[in-house]
């Protein structure tokens, strides 16, 4: 079965994880809406019950909260080949407090809830997958945590630019800044002490 480029990188991604037969494969498709995204616009605001979660297929998007003074926080970043959307939302059915907004034009493959839940019916070796997908993002989540009370600022960018090599050149300083926790001000000055070294 020939796919195009964006149901591979998609099919690719889940069989690193459960094998699927050429009618799996076929129904899965079925059930994924592409979605384009344009630079600067939002997939998702805060206040919206998250009823689609998505893979990256082109594109790069942020995915990130608001303090009580306006100021963003980036909880991550997703590319291709990256899954993203906020979890607690789509499985609770509850408001999301995340903005996910893309930072370049993005092309993304959604499932919706409805058929999130059709799939696990018809193919119940994808709930294998979602599982393996959630608990990734979890323990990601945790290393992250412990990064931001462990690790000093100039420690979390190195970090950041040897586990993400392919993001840390598509991304603002700013939007790095972001991300660290720092402001875009000693963002500068780690960059070119780091650059130094």
């Amino acid at each position: 079965m020939k796919l195009d480029n964006a149901h591979q990188l998609i099919i690719d991604n889940i069989t690193r994880f459960i094998d699927l037969t050429e009618l799996e494969t076929q129904k899965y498709i079925s059930l994924l809406s592409k979605v384009k995204v344009k630079k600067k616009d939002f997939l998702m605001q805060a206040g919206d019950i998250t009823t689609y979660e998505y893979f990256i297929t082109k594109g790069c998007l942020k995915v990130y909260t608001l303090d009580e003074n306006g100021a963003p926080h980036i909880s991550m970043f997703a590319v291709e080949d990256y899954w993203t959307g906020d979890m607690a939302s789509f499985m609770t059915k509850t408001p999301s407090r995340y903005f996910i907004k893309a930072t370049e034009d993005s092309e993304l493959l959604g499932i919706s809830r409805t058929n999130y839940d059709l799939l696990f019916q018809e193919i119940p070796k994808f709930e294998r997958f979602y599982r393996i997908l959630y608990q990734k993002s979890l323990i990601s989540y945790i290393r992250r945590s412990n990064h931001g009370i462990s690790l000093s600022a100039e420690e979390r960018y190195i970090e950041f630019k040897k586990k993400y090599p392919n993001i840390v050149n598509r991304i603002t300083q700013k939007d790095l800044a972001a991300y660290i926790g720092i402001t875009p001000e000693f963002m500068s000055k780690i960059i070119t002490k780091v650059n130094r070294l």
